[in-house]
């Protein structure tokens, strides 16, 4: 592990100011930092500071500096913060889990010494050392503390070891102290460990020792029982210093000891079980390191220091970015960071183990990491942060993942399923299956929690083929083995793993119940299944229907519904299920019942909590009801009666609901009282036994306990007074007869005359009785009383009482049985027929009244029939003579035959219209022959044609039907009843119907439509036998398509179609039938192709016994020869004819050939022994190398003529000497020298000649000379030598003309001094203007040819002087040039200056420039960039240019930016008062104003440059015309501004002077129309807070708050000015164009404002002075009269003042000498500085002595 800086976090200070303890937060979220004045720092994890707070002693008394912090640790869940003091104390600070939450202290640890270190180990317990040798532990739960053990000396470091559960204590004797809370079965000791050399300041625990280190300046790294394992020495090492702290990464795999300058790391090397000492990180000027804190995920190391610096640094091995989506920074061996680069989300990869992690992948779909070590493999799902770390011997990466359940990891190695569950660091099974498809396998790990099951994990998967088996995989033992008679393909558990779903090759859906290992086969067709998620409704496709079971439990009851496409998946969510459908191009969502869904499921579980959660979501509705009643009934049988209570509450049984509250308050009191299960007591069950109505078992309960008193309330409660009673007489209780007083009495006081009467009836009081049921309007009972007493039917008086309430309440029946009993019978028969009782009425007129019985008959009739009783009306009407009304009734009563009987008694047109009803009736019965003749008397022939049209009968309703209706409406019918039967699936009788009405086509289309296809073929050869070969073409092709084949050629041959039948067997692989058909049925060669291609098919021995077999070989390999199927015809070849190869091979070679492969057809052209062909191939592509490599390996013949060939092609391209070459070798000189000779070389010609053929030498000469003379050169050696001739022969005109016509490129030196020689020859010899003409034409000729001096030299020597100077300018001889022109003709030396000058520029010969064109030099060096060069050459030139591009730069810095540099040019450069420079001082002024970080001492400096540039601008503008201008105005108090600004700089710096600078941010405030308001009122607002003046800072920092949001709102129209009025505070201001305060400033502003607001203890006024006008105003509102500024402040002078030499400036004489006594007792620099300044400006200081120095 490396150490690289990052950044600092708290920058050092000039002195000691020790960082005194640090510490991360457990989620590595927050980082702590408490510096020597006793402050908290907290930074993000980005290292950027976000919050603060002050500790505070234990007694205030002693004051805030009475104490330091030693130790600080947060807590395990990062929202506290220990803080350990040396007052004797240690405070828990509540700080919050969001940044800026009040810091609140929740517990406090009072010692007996002061705390030396602090550990927060683990939830509520707090470690710590003491001075007096203790080590206690705080318990924040109890607030209390105890001692773990004690020693006699000084705690002096205190560490954990990497889990927490043990720690370390060194001690200033050298001890070291090891304690366990939990060894975690290491069985290392307790108690002393070891006696270190020095006090082990640097103590540190890793995972495989312990590190100590001290002031000796040796790291001592000890065993796990103390022995010395290392020994690091660094005490005779000059650069070293004692080791004061040390830190171990989370991992233990490093350790981090820190000294003065240096950090130095130890490394563990598992490999070799030592430390290794990696680079010690040096940081010159970092002095002591006094604390380490190390991020918890182990990727970063902070470091605070003695002069209170924070450094951080990376801590990693390496990192890497995998697949562009994630980073792995490897922070140890063991560890490593896994960061998603899109989300920034991270996970912390960990071997426990401390194996070195060796690769990492993320796996499905980039949620899951693997991670392997050398024993262990690390799997994590990167959503839910669970990782696991099991044990693994590597199988050399032949691991199979499946990822397909979130909760657990499904491995497949070498045969064998391994699952681990994400969370655990144990496999939670592993069994041998062969069958790796996750559809497969189904893992269920406590998916769905019933009532009563705590761990519910089980798997199912494939043992083989047809076997399943069911594991519990929590007691790891198979609980279902399943055999099936065919193969499985689909198998899934259901989420409490009590059913298992399973399909088997068949799309057969079995459904296996574990508990009773009953199976169940529920579908057929089945090609979707699915459990729906939380519940244990399946959803499944069968065809297409859409079945669902919502109880499981009974499968016979599945809820279809129909679906036109495919079932693709479910979607849960928002309260609603739906089954996503794909129909066509479109998905479509069918949605379920999530009523019965979620609450089966609930019931189901037991979960009745869950079920009443759910209906509590619903709107009241009738299937909303039902579900409260079913589970009202469930929580009433499972004793949850308060469930039960809220189910009632929500049916409306208001009653049920009140009952059920006051037995739960009774359970309720029982179970505080007694404890247990308040439900037993004994009023509980009796009340629950009275809710269920069961009040027997209610009154066996309260008389189990003895408690009669209660059975008896109950009954009386219920008004149940019989029970009652009984109870009373059963038990013999002493109020019996006052309870049958009592009863009779209710029942009298609630009317319940009926119940008294029968209590009278029991007793024998009949007329009582009576006058009771009367008075009760019961005078039936009154009457059937008196009907069984003869004495009181002697009380005629009580008889027509009882018959007149007879009669009124139309109990007309039991009246006339009580006037037929006193002999009354009229009267008795008016009331039998009012009460409709025929019977008594007709027996009563038979007796009394005969003439009366048939009107009483129909009327019994009539009676019967509104009764519905048709049937026994039938034989009344018959009695009474109505035979309509018999016909009516018997019809009503299907009576059919006795209907016939009576209406063939009837005429004809009665009956006609009841025939049809009958025959209807026969017609459905198929009694077909009297439903015809009951139509045709009934005159409906056409009923009786529709009824054998529907029954089939053809021939019948034919007959019929020709002697009643149309031709055409038959043809209709008959055609509609074919449609009919064709649905039906009865073709044979649809072909009879539509041969019967002639319509053959429709039959066809008919069988065609539903494949019948020898139906089809008879029907049309029968009606169409022209169409005969068509039909049976087409039929192959579809029988074909259908795979049906041999039908299908059956077809094609009646079409005639061979062919067809051949391609069709070859493309289905059946050769033999194939070659069957060609043979019988082909051509005379049809068969030999089909055996060629057969052949072909087989390849190799297969396919030459075929071909010897059938006798066609030969023919097949000239046939793959001529097709191009060469390999084929190889293999025939080889096996069978070997010597056709050769000819195979030539034949492959000219295809080659053809194709332009040359290098493969050369190879076959040899192998065919035709090596010649090959040469000739290669001669006539031209390609002569491999036409010659040929030759001379194959034929050497053919070597000659290769030469001559390529010697030819090389003559083309003029390539002589090559191509005298090749003729030579190919031993034909003679070619050669006619080549020469026809190309005109001559020389060469006669040298070939010469060397290869003397013979013809002195002819070939003389043919020379020929040519020579014809054509009068001889190339360019001939030119030269003939112009030699014509100089020799004095013809110097014809020599320079034959010297000039030289051209040749390639000798320039011969070229050149031909032309030298002509010019010479010219200039000597010719006349002027001849010789001027050679020279104009050689010269150009010498330029162009780079021999400018020649040239040049050529034009002098004719005077031509600036032909000259051009040459000497185009070759750059800018010196021989100047002296041309300044020797032969000055007119031309600014001709060549300007040149010059050109040429550096376009050169960037800028340096060279200077010294010819300066400005043209300074623009060259503007345009490079090259500012510092450019300044430094306008130095040396006047104060005008030097402050022309000074202005230049200061423009392009400060667009880039960089106002601070162009501030730094005017400081250096000075500030001339030019007009045009203006706008660069106030913008350099805006810039420097509106920038941050300026408000310190740090910034003194930069604004002593802006006030000191702007001084010397002021002082300028004075000396010069723009003088007292309003410009002059403007500069002056941007002056006074920068001096403001620099002078509280430089007060800032001195603690006495801090009102001071307070003072100066309130005096600035009257310049805001040139200041950036916002910052100048958040700089004086927090001034003034940070020195008391707490209501001047609530009024600007208010305003501040109202600029801000008036920044945000683009308007300043809503700002209120009322707390300015009076004061020369400006309220018109430039509206800032961007907030100059960072967010988190301002809103711990609002924060401040809002609570002091909230306080109200300010009042909201600013302070005023003895004018009565605000303290900082330099004019008084109330007399207008301006007072001066103090120099030092900016606060007017009232009194005390002291004047300086300049007019109008002065300082209060207070503030001055305060002023003047800081710089004596703290020798501020800067503060001397402003003095000096001052004294600059004001003209000299007052008379009091002060020196600089």
């Amino acid at each position: 592990m490396q150490l690289k800086h990052l950044r600092t976090l708290l920058s050092p200070q000039d002195g000691a100011a020790k960082v005194t303890c640090m510490a991360w937060s457990q989620n590595n979220a927050k980082f702590a930092v408490c510096t020597v004045d006793r402050v908290v720092l907290l930074y993000d994890e980005h290292g950027e500071r976000r919050d603060k707070f002050s500790t505070k002693p234990a007694d205030m008394k002693y004051g805030r500096k009475s104490y330091m912090v030693k130790g600080m640790a947060f807590s395990p869940d990062s929202t506290k913060i220990a803080i350990g003091q040396t007052d004797n104390i240690i405070y828990v600070y509540k700080i919050g889990e969001d940044w800026g939450d009040k810091k609140v202290i929740c517990n406090k640890f009072i010692q007996t010494s002061a705390v030396t270190c602090l550990q927060w180990p683990a939830e509520y317990i707090i470690v710590f050392g003491l001075a007096e040798g203790k080590v206690r532990l705080a318990n924040t739960k109890t607030n209390k503390s105890s001692t773990i053990y004690g020693t006699d000396s000084y705690v002096v470091s205190l560490t954990t070891n990497c889990s927490g559960k043990g720690i370390l204590s060194g001690h200033a004797d050298g001890t070291i102290v090891r304690y366990f809370f939990d060894d975690e079965g290491s069985g290392e000791s307790q108690g002393k460990l070891v006696n270190h050399p020095c006090p082990p300041y640097a103590l540190a625990w890793a995972t495989h020792s312990i590190v100590a280190a001290g002031c000796d300046r040796r790291i001592v790294a000890y065993g796990k029982e103390g022995h010395v394992l290392q020994t690091f020495d660094y005490s005779r090492d000059p650069q070293e210093r004692e080791f004061t702290t040390a830190a171990t990464s989370p991992g233990g795999q490093s350790v981090v000891l820190g000294s003065y300058d240096r950090l130095r790391v130890l490394n563990w090397s598992p490999r070799r079980s030592i430390w290794e000492e990696a680079k010690p990180k040096e940081i010159a000027n970092l002095y002591t390191v006094t604390a380490l804190a190390w991020k918890r995920d182990g990727s970063r190391l902070c470091a605070g220091t003695l002069c209170g610096g924070v450094e951080q640094f990376d801590c990693c091995l390496r990192r890497s970015i995998y697949k562009n989506k994630f980073e792995l920074t490897y922070v140890g061996p063991s560890q490593v960071i896994v960061k998603n680069l899109s989300s920034g989300t991270r996970v912390i990869l960990k071997s426990h183990y401390g194996y070195e992690v060796e690769e990492v992948k993320i796996l499905g779909k980039e949620r899951y990491l693997v991670a392997h070590t050398s024993d262990t493999l690390l799997l994590g799902d990167l959503n839910t942060n669970r990782l696991s770390e099991v044990a693994w011997q590597g199988s050399g990466g032949n691991e199979k993942y499946f990822f397909e359940n979130e909760n657990v990891c499904m491995i497949f190695n070498a045969g064998e399923l391994t699952l681990v569950e994400y969370g655990s660091n144990d496999t939670l099974g592993s069994v041998r299956t062969e069958f790796m498809n996750p559809h497969l396998i189904s893992v269920r790990i406590n998916e769905r929690r019933q009532r009563g099951m705590e761990e519910n994990k089980k798997l199912a998967y494939l043992v083989d083929i047809k076997t399943i088996a069911i594991v519990d995989l929590i007691g790891g033992y198979n609980i279902g083995t399943i055999s099936h008679e065919s193969r499985v393909d689909w198998l899934e558990l259901n989420e409490t793993g009590h059913k298992l779903l399973f399909r088997d090759r068949k799309l057969r859906l079995h459904l296996y119940d574990i508990e009773s290992c009953s199976k169940t086969m529920i579908l057929n067709f089945c090609s979707y299944v699915q459990w729906v998620p939380g519940s244990d409704v399946l959803v499944a496709q069968n065809r297409n229907s859409l079945c669902v079971w919502y109880n499981i439990e009974a499968p016979e009851r599945v809820t279809m519904s129909s679906i036109r496409g495919d079932v693709i998946g479910l979607e849960r969510g928002g309260g609603k299920t739906e089954v996503m459908v794909t129909e066509g191009v479109t998905t479509v969502a069918y949605t379920l019942d999530e009523g019965l869904i979620e609450f089966g499921t609930a019931i189901d579980d037991g979960n009745y909590t869950r079920a009443t959660a759910f209906l509590e979501t619903l709107e009241m509705t009738p299937e909303t009801e039902a579900m409260w009643k079913t589970l009202s009934k469930l929580a009433l049988e499972a004793r949850q009666l308060h469930i039960a209570e809220r189910c009632f509450s929500a049916l409306g049984h208001v009653a049920k609901a009140r009952f059920l509250h006051e037995t739960n308050e009774i359970a309720d009191q029982v179970s505080r009282e007694y404890g247990g299960e308040g439900t037993d007591f004994y009023q509980v069950r009796a009340r629950l036994a009275m809710l269920e109505k069961n009040y027997k078992l209610a009154e066996m309960i309260f008389l189990e306990q003895n408690a009669v008193e209660e059975a008896m309330d109950m009954y009386q409660e219920l008004h149940r007074w019989d029970e009652c009673i009984a109870v009373a007489e059963a038990k013999g209780h002493p109020a019996l007869e006052k309870l049958r007083r009592g009863y009779y009495q209710w029942l009298m006081d609630t009317q319940q005359e009926e119940r008294a009467g029968e209590l009278q009836e029991s007793q024998g009081d009949g007329l009582a009785a009576i006058s009771l049921y009367l008075k009760a309007g019961l005078p039936a009972r009154a009457a059937r009383l008196v009907l069984t007493r003869e004495e009181l039917l002697a009380n005629t008086e009580l008889v027509e009482h009882i018959t007149t309430a007879l009669i009124k309440g139309e109990l007309y029946e039991r009246a006339g049985d009580l006037f037929e009993k006193i002999r009354n019978p009229q009267r008795a028969l008016e009331c039998y027929c009012k009460g409709n009782a025929f019977m008594k009425a007709v027996e009563l007129a038979r007796l009394a009244f005969p003439v009366e019985v048939v009107r009483l008959e129909e009327a019994w009739g009539d009676h019967l029939v509104q009764q519905k009783q048709l049937d026994a009306a039938i034989n009344h009407y018959i009695e009474a003579r109505c035979s309509i009304k018999a016909i009516e009734a018997a019809l009503g009563a299907r009576q059919w035959k006795k209907a016939i009987y009576i209406l063939d008694l009837q005429d004809r047109n009665t009956a006609s219209k009841y025939y049809p009803r009958v025959a209807q009736h026969y017609a459905s019965l198929q009694e077909y022959e009297i439903a015809e003749e009951l139509y045709i008397k009934g005159d409906r022939t056409k009923d009786a044609i529709d009824m054998y049209t529907q029954a089939g009968r053809w021939e019948q309703a034919h007959k019929l039907a020709m002697k009643c209706m149309r031709p055409e409406d038959v043809s209709v019918l008959y055609i509609t009843q074919a449609q009919e039967m064709e649905k039906q699936g009865k073709y044979r009788e649809a072909e009879r119907l539509y041969v019967t009405v002639e319509e053959p086509d429709l039959a066809i289309t008919m069988f065609k439509k539903h494949k019948l296809y020898d139906d089809m073929i008879r029907l049309v050869g029968k009606h169409h036998p022209d169409l005969l070969s068509d039909t049976h073409l087409h039929l192959g092709k579809e029988l074909e398509t259908e795979g049906r084949l041999q039908e299908a050629e059956y077809h094609y041959l009646k079409a005639q179609e061979w062919k067809a039948t051949v391609n069709m067997y070859r493309s289905n692989g059946l050769w033999e039938e194939a070659y069957r058909v060609a043979k019988a049925h082909g051509g005379a060669n049809a068969h030999k192709h089909v055996a060629y291609l057969w052949a072909k098919s087989l390849g190799g021995e297969a396919a030459v016994r075929l071909l010897n077999k059938l006798g066609l070989l030969e023919a097949a390999i000239d046939h793959a020869a001529d097709n191009c199927s060469f390999e084929f015809a190889f293999e025939l070849s080889r096996l069978a004819l070997k010597h056709k190869t050769p000819e195979i091979h030539l034949r492959y070679a000219m295809y080659l050939e053809d194709e332009f492969f040359f290098e493969e057809a050369e190879a076959e052209f040899i192998r065919a022994g035709k090596p010649k062909e090959a040469v000739l191939m290669f001669v006539h592509n031209q390609d002569w190398e491999a036409a010659q490599r040929v030759a001379e390996a194959h034929d050497p013949d053919s070597v000659a003529e290769v030469l001559v060939g390529q010697a030819r092609g090389a003559l083309e391209e003029k390539d002589f000497q090559k191509a005298e070459g090749l003729l030579l070798r190919a031993q034909r000189p003679g070619l050669a020298l006619n080549y020469y000779k026809e190309a005109g070389l001559w020389s060469d010609a006669l040298r070939i000649c010469k060397d290869y053929v003397p013979g013809q030498l002195e002819a070939l000469q003389e043919e020379y000379e020929r040519e020579a003379t014809k054509k009068g050169a001889r190339g360019m050696e001939g030119l030269v030598e003939q112009a030699r001739q014509w100089e020799q022969a004095g013809e110097y005109s014809r020599a320079v003309d034959c010297y000039l016509k030289v051209r040749d490129s390639g000798s320039s030196s011969l070229v050149e001094k031909c032309w030298m020689k002509a010019a010479e020859l010219s200039i000597k010899f010719l006349p002027p203007q001849r010789s001027l003409e050679v020279v104009r034409a050689v010269g150009p000729q010498l330029i162009g040819i780079g021999k400018h001096s020649a040239a040049a030299e050529l034009y002098l020597n004719l005077d031509l002087v600036k032909e000259a100077i051009d040459a000497f300018i185009e070759g750059e001889e800018w010196n021989k040039a100047k002296r041309v022109a300044k020797e032969l003709d000055p007119r031309y030396e600014d001709y060549v200056d300007q040149h010059y000058k050109e040429f550096l520029k376009n050169q960037g010969k800028v340096d060279s420039l200077v010294g010819v064109d300066v400005v043209a030099a300074l623009d060259l060096y503007v345009e490079q960039g090259q500012w510092d060069k450019c300044l430094e050459t306008a130095t040396k030139q006047n104060y005008k240019i030097l402050h022309k591009y000074v202005a230049l730069y200061a423009t392009h810095l400060i667009r880039e930016g960089g106002y601070a540099q162009a501030l730094a040019l005017y400081v250096q450069h000075g500030a001339p008062a030019n007009p045009q420079n203006f706008n660069i001082y106030k913008r350099i002024f805006t810039d420097m104003v509106s920038s941050p970080g300026t408000n310190s001492a740090e910034a003194y400096h930069t604004w002593a440059d802006l006030r000191d540039v702007l001084f010397n601008l002021c002082e300028n503008l004075v000396k010069s015309s723009e003088a007292n201008s309003p410009a002059h105005e403007e500069f002056e108090t941007m002056l006074l501004i920068a001096h403001y600004y620099a002078t509280r700089s430089a007060a800032q710096s001195v603690k006495q002077l801090e009102t001071v600078a307070a003072r100066l941010s309130v005096s600035l405030l009257r310049h805001t129309q040139l200041l950036p308001a916002d910052k100048a009122f958040y700089e004086a607002g927090t001034a003034a807070k940070a020195v008391g003046w707490e209501n001047m800072a609530f009024i600007f920092l208010n305003r501040f708050l109202d600029l801000t949001d008036a920044i945000e709102e683009g308007t300043l129209d809503a700002l209120d000015h009322s707390d300015f009025q009076d004061t020369d505070i400006p309220f018109e201001v430039p509206l800032p164009a961007k907030q100059h305060v960072p967010e988190a400033q301002r809103e711990e502003v609002r924060d401040w404002v809002l609570t002091v607001s909230m306080d109200q203890r300010l009042e909201q006024v600013l302070p005023r002075d003895e004018r009565g006008a605000y303290e900082a105003s330099l004019v008084a509102a109330s007399t207008g009269v301006r007072a001066l500024p103090c120099l030092i402040t900016g606060y007017p002078i009232l009194r005390n003042k002291i004047e300086f030499k300049r007019p109008g400036k002065a300082a209060n004489k207070d503030n001055w000498n305060k002023f003047l006594m800081a710089i004596k007792t703290s020798h501020s620099p800067v503060c001397q500085d402003v003095l000096k300044f001052i004294s600059q400006w004001c003209g000299g200081l007052p008379s009091t002595s002060f020196s600089f120095q």
